[in-house]
């Protein structure tokens, strides 16, 4: 006998059901996506708790959530993350966010030191996706909304000031 395993499980928040036959639509729908192993709909909290057999497609769920005619919360988080050196780096971080549950997607970009994550309503924080970077090896702060282009200036001056130093103290020692 084979036993499956449960590798993933994810929670999405869904909005429009109003009765238990919306649940057992969204349930129904969830549960064709490849990969779902099982998928529990709850009217009282609009959710869904959904565990995958093997690498989870949340995007894929909530696109059948939305062809069953219902609408998922998703917000978009902005991090800035320190440490990434190479496109090695930007895979690990990338990995590390999709593994969060909730996450529809992450993209993160090595120039701009910055990720961009969509997430399935409230499912995940800010916190709960700089904690999943900082597990992987880097350091990630939220990028307000107001200030997410009044800091990046003053930040890259002070790296390019510090590289001018390092630069006048290895000619001189030179």
């Amino acid at each position: 006998m084979s036993q499956i395993q449960v590798r993933a499980s994810h929670t999405i928040a869904i909005d429009g059901m109003t009765c238990a036959s919306c649940v057992g639509r969204v349930e129904k729908a969830i549960a064709k996506v490849p990969g779902v192993l099982k998928a529990s709909v709850n009217l009282a909290t609009e959710r869904a708790d959904i565990s995958f057999s093997g690498p989870p497609d949340v995007l894929a769920v909530i696109d059948a959530v939305r062809h069953a005619g219902y609408s998922v919360d998703e917000k978009t988080i902005e991090l800035d993350i320190e440490g990434m050196t190479c496109a090695s780096c930007v895979g690990r971080v990338e990995k590390a966010l999709k593994a969060v549950s909730g996450v529809a997607d992450a993209s993160v970009n090595l120039a701009t030191e910055r990720a961009t994550v969509r997430v399935a309503g409230n499912a995940a924080s800010a916190a709960t996706l700089a904690e999943a970077i900082k597990q992987a090896g880097y350091k990630a702060s939220e990028i307000a909304a107001d200030t997410a282009k009044g800091d990046e200036p003053d930040r890259r001056e002070t790296e390019l000031r510090g590289l001018k130093i390092s630069l006048t103290v290895a000619a001189i020692l030179t």
